[in-house]
């Protein structure tokens, strides 16, 4: 798989890597040193939870899609909010806005390093 080289690719890198069901395909996009929310308030770290997280949605049945809502970048770091689905035919087994925070690596690829999947929910409480 190959990583986006512009942080703005990430969300479409990100949902054709969960389209594959490979979940070290999936892992390739993440920084497991940070953080992934697969639900909310439940904040995650460290590969072994990084894995469990991803399984668990690789384990919904349907293609995920992901709109940019935007992407701000500074440098080696940016920001993106999307708004992300799960369907399975015209069936929403699952819909969110969420945001990311990335990372240019050495190679000028990027990472996703915290994922709050549902941070950008307006009933959302930190």
């Amino acid at each position: 798989m190959n990583l986006p080289r512009r942080a703005e690719d990430a969300h479409a890198a990100l949902a054709a890597a969960f389209n594959t069901k490979d979940v070290l395909t999936v892992m390739n996009m993440y920084d497991v040193t940070g953080i992934i929310v697969p639900e909310p308030g439940k904040p995650v770290s460290g590969k072994e939870k990084f894995e469990e997280a991803i399984k668990a949605i690789l384990a919904i049945e349907g293609k995920m899609e992901i709109k940019t809502v935007y992407c701000l970048q500074s440098g080696n770091v940016a920001v993106g909010r999307s708004e992300w689905n799960i369907t399975d035919g015209s069936e929403v087994k699952i819909s969110a806005k969420g945001i990311e925070l990335m990372k240019q690596q050495a190679d000028g690829t990027w990472k996703i390093v915290i994922d709050h999947a549902f941070g950008a929910e307006k009933d959302l409480v930190a």
